[in-house]
């Protein structure tokens, strides 16, 4: 994509949506930290859905490391792989509260030593928590990056690095939310919305017209033809 298109596609993303947020709902940066590490392989409002009864109840390091595992399992039913996460999320407490004196990490390497965090959850934390000019790719931004031409590349990490190189310096704080929520209601995997797509024109996405037609009718809708008369 040349330059002055991939500026011009952040350009529109940023008029439709001047200040994104995350859709994950969070009152502290530990409480972030625990909803994206909870997001992986399910959606947020399933996140949403079990963070809203866990957190009043314990919201902080020591308070889930006190719940234990068995206690916070019933909280995250509504969560795919709940088992695994809440062993991961009573260990990410203790390990906050042992080596970071119940503090979220700003380094990327302390924050992926934490159980259940990876590449991907320490660049949205050190983006919206640090202020670093972090993208993180997911599924959504790895089909969004490819399909458009912005950023190809066969794998996260490598669609990562495009984007870092290939981003203009003012559109890189927000870029990651701007590119998850396109690709979360826009460029949607199965049936990708072209006809209302604001960067259709722009997009090198070489199956537009035929993803942008609108769905044929099943037969039992189509209007009946008028039989000529005798």
């Amino acid at each position: 994509m040349h330059p002055a298109t991939r500026r011009a596609l952040y350009r529109r993303l940023r008029a439709a949506n001047p200040a994104p947020r995350s859709e994950l709902n969070y009152t502290s940066p530990f409480e972030l930290l625990v909803a994206v590490m909870l997001s992986a392989h399910t959606t947020d409002k399933s996140v949403n859905a079990a963070t809203s009864k866990l957190f009043p109840r314990a919201n902080s390091p020591r308070a889930l490391v006190e719940l234990g595992v068995e206690g916070v399992k019933p909280y995250l039913r509504s969560v795919g792989l709940y088992n695994a996460k809440s062993r991961n999320l009573i260990g990410l407490s203790r390990q906050i509260l042992e080596r970071h004196g119940g503090q979220v990490p700003g380094e990327r390497a302390a924050l992926e030593a934490l159980p259940g965090v990876g590449r991907k959850t320490a660049s949205i934390i050190l983006n919206i928590v640090f202020g670093e000019e972090q993208i993180a790719v997911d599924t959504h931004i790895f089909r969004v990056a490819n399909r458009t031409g912005l950023a190809p590349g066969r794998t996260p990490l490598a669609v990562e690095q495009a984007l870092a190189r290939n981003t203009p310096a003012e559109f890189k704080r927000d870029a990651h939310h701007w590119l998850l929520l396109h690709g979360r209601y826009v460029c949607t995997a199965r049936v990708p919305h072209c006809s209302r797509c604001i960067l259709a024109d722009l997009c090198e996405y070489p199956d537009k017209s035929a993803a942008a037609a609108p769905a044929r009718r099943p037969a039992a809708q189509r209007p009946r033809r008028r039989r000529a008369a005798d």
